[in-house]
């Protein structure tokens, strides 16, 4: 079994690894894509437009509602055609393949930005309303109220909510391994597969997560820690 776990040519111990750092890349990948989702959809929910809020509607109501490896297999298997579309119209009638760690990118970005998209609104919406009145009054324009009053806030409430999306994005990864991606799962899958040794693979897969959500935990624990600095506690 240590034989197994161990580095060099006879162990799978540094494939499992660089697994893990794959699976890293592509949830911190996600997860800043999916704030950028988030944010433009919080924004055209709260912007009063009525097309755009609409569009977000449709968006995050679509991801949520449909499983997270269906999105995922529409891009994998999509995503190309789509691409080319695109470059036909621009002139280009050869083939364009979308690598794997690209696709599981964007189809688990779309994911986090939905659940994203709702974090940031009712956070957005927590911020007291009469702290945006107070800034008015003594002449902030609106980005400075965005830059020191809106944002800072928004943040000390969305955190929570953004912890638990990161480790649905972290965890989400797992499904990416259809696309052949070489993350924790994959190599798993492969170790077991090579050496019919299926629960020992898995489970340290089990424990490779089990200590990334560990550390993200701490992680936005500490800076839920720093973000209510000077905030009176009842």
């Amino acid at each position: 079994m240590l034989e197994l776990l161990s580095f060099g040519d006879r162990g799978w111990g540094d494939q499992l690894l660089m697994g893990a750092a794959m699976t890293v890349a592509v949830s911190v990948s996600a997860f800043l894509l999916g704030l950028v989702f988030g944010a433009a959809g919080a924004a055209a929910k709260l912007g009063g437009n009525l097309l755009l809020a609409g569009l977000a509607e449709v968006y995050t109501t679509v991801i949520r509602g449909v499983p997270e490896l269906l999105v995922i297999y529409l891009l994998f298997f999509g995503g190309s055609g789509m691409v080319m579309a695109v470059a036909r119209v621009f002139g280009y009638d050869g083939y364009v393949e979308v690598n794997a760690f690209t696709i599981g990118v964007v189809a688990v970005g779309l994911i986090s930005g939905a659940y994203s998209t709702e974090v940031i609104r009712g956070a957005v919406q927590a911020v007291p309303h009469g702290q945006i009145e107070a800034a008015k009054a003594c002449g902030m324009g609106r980005w400075l109220i965005l830059r020191r009053v809106l944002v800072p806030q928004t943040l000390r409430f969305a955190l929570p909510g953004l912890g638990n999306v990161w480790q649905l994005t972290l965890k989400d990864t797992s499904l990416i391994s259809v696309t052949a991606l070489a993350e924790i799962m994959r190599m798993a899958h492969v170790a077991a597969g090579s050496t019919r040794e299926p629960f020992l693979f898995y489970a340290t897969a089990a424990v490779l997560y089990l200590i990334l959500t560990s550390v993200s935990t701490a992680v936005f624990e500490r800076a839920e820690r720093h973000a209510m600095r000077g905030v009176r506690r009842a």
